[in-house]
């Protein structure tokens, strides 16, 4: 099926066509986070620690990406002014010691539509026994108020951005409203105030061939370290928002397979100019060898860990097979 009969061509169209695919959100509270854990990954000090992740709940991000599924656990209108620190101590409560947290709300952090800056003291307050305090933001939000909320921290602030791919024409009709100047700029903004960046990368996104998927996650992650990352996620491209489902139906969308986020993964870390994550939350088995599914993930969770390549895992359905793990 041709693309343009399927996905339309400008930004103002993509709205409305993303919106009308869409399935129901999830039932969701601003009294609570729609959901918090502990996970463990390498450091900035290059040793593995404790993370708390909290999800906060809060208004839907004002973007309209076609792959973004986060909205689900959004609601439509804004939270009253205390409702977030009230999440986070409520999440806190509930989670074991960490030296890190994540404060991800499913959009910006810094949009003042989603977490309002008259509650950046009390959060400043509930995350004071970290030493390192990470949100997720637009880079069209990225600008003095990252500052602000900075001095109000104890501990280190980094900033999450999602870069996508530097795939021009993809990330165009990801429809993130970015170009890669735009996160050139306000990654450089972060950096001379003193404030670390984290990239997140999407692993073979839509409109992308899945052969040429590897040499733009390796662009990607070059990019993002050129740009001064001290961390880079790699996220393989998933379902579940509508969007996906009729762009895959058509055959402009394909989930990437293990092999993919291995070798992504690999040639991140090789370069060692950043610590480099797979996102390992929602990999489904798909239709991967069932015998080594298993321990492959957990080489990848030691990767996490550790920064470094762990030994190859050989699974003797793949090695007859001709597909070993790289």
């Amino acid at each position: 099926m041709h693309e343009g009969s399927v996905f339309p061509s400008s930004a103002a169209e993509r709205d409305q066509w993303i919106l009308a695919q869409r399935p129901s959100r999830n039932a969701v509270t601003f009294h609570e986070p729609y959901a918090c854990f502990v996970e463990e990954e390498c450091g900035a000090e290059g040793v593995a620690e404790e993370v708390a992740t909290i999800f906060l709940t809060n208004r839907e991000c004002p973007f309209r990406c076609t792959m973004c599924d986060l909205w689900r656990n959004t609601l439509s209108e804004q939270v009253p002014i205390g409702a977030i620190p009230k999440q986070i101590e409520l999440a806190l409560g509930r989670l074991g010691t960490a030296r890190s947290i994540k404060l991800y709300n499913s959009g910006s952090f810094f949009d003042p539509h989603a977490i309002p800056p008259a509650d950046y003291q009390l959060i400043a307050e509930c995350v004071s026994n970290f030493e390192r305090v990470i949100v997720e933001c637009h880079p069209a939000f990225v600008d003095e108020t990252c500052v602000m909320f900075r001095d109000l921290l104890r501990g280190r602030l980094e900033v999450a951005m999602g870069l996508e791919t530097v795939h021009p024409q993809v990330l165009e009709k990801l429809n993130k409203r970015m170009t890669l100047d735009q996160f050139a700029s306000a990654a450089s903004f972060l950096r001379d105030q003193n404030i670390d960046v984290r990239v997140f990368i999407m692993v073979q996104p839509p409109f992308m061939k899945s052969e040429e998927s590897f040499h733009w996650a390796q662009k990607s992650l070059e990019f993002a370290f050129h740009c001064g990352a001290t961390a880079a996620t790699l996220i393989p491209t998933r379902g579940g928002n509508g969007a996906m489902e009729t762009l895959a139906k058509a055959g402009i969308f394909n989930a990437p397979g293990l092999k993919l986020l291995e070798e992504a993964a690999k040639y991140g870390i090789s370069l060692q100019r950043g610590r480099v994550f797979v996102d390992l939350w929602d990999v489904k088995r798909g239709q991967e060898c069932e015998q080594c599914f298993d321990h492959r993930i957990e080489r990848l969770r030691k990767m996490n860990r550790q920064q470094t390549l762990a030994p190859v895992t050989r699974c003797q359905a793949c090695v007859e097979g001709h597909q070993e793990a790289v």
